[in-house]
């Protein structure tokens, strides 16, 4: 069964830096891209960054710049480095990876930026 466990999450001020880590456990099959989504409340869950398993990333225009994505295929893990956080990537940041068929979920980890 896979599992997913993410940490790091919490309290930023504005300008401030969040690492967010996620490692996967229990795939029987090979890892293809990992990445990390968010929701803010009220609204939809959006990408924000996404790894192949060849190091091709992929980043919003929201948070290009700012946020680094990197993974360990040999750990099965997925980091996501957050700068220059703003009060807007307020939100819950779920970390993902994609098998053969099916994308797999963390339980989401809080990020809030504030004052």
């Amino acid at each position: 069964q896979v599992q997913l466990v993410e940490s790091g999450g919490g309290l930023v001020q504005p300008g401030g830096s969040l690492r967010l880590s996620c490692a996967a456990s229990g795939s029987s099959f090979t890892i293809r891209a990992m990445g990390w989504h968010r929701q803010a409340p009220g609204k939809q869950r959006e990408l924000v960054a996404e790894i192949t398993n060849s190091g091709h990333t992929n980043y919003p225009d929201s948070v290009k710049g700012r946020f680094t994505i990197s993974r360990d295929n040999v750990k099965n893990t997925v980091d996501l480095q957050m700068n220059s956080l703003k009060p807007e990537d307020t939100a819950v940041y779920y970390c993902y990876i994609t098998g053969p068929l099916h994308y797999y979920w963390g339980q989401g980890t809080q990020v809030t930026v504030s004052s």
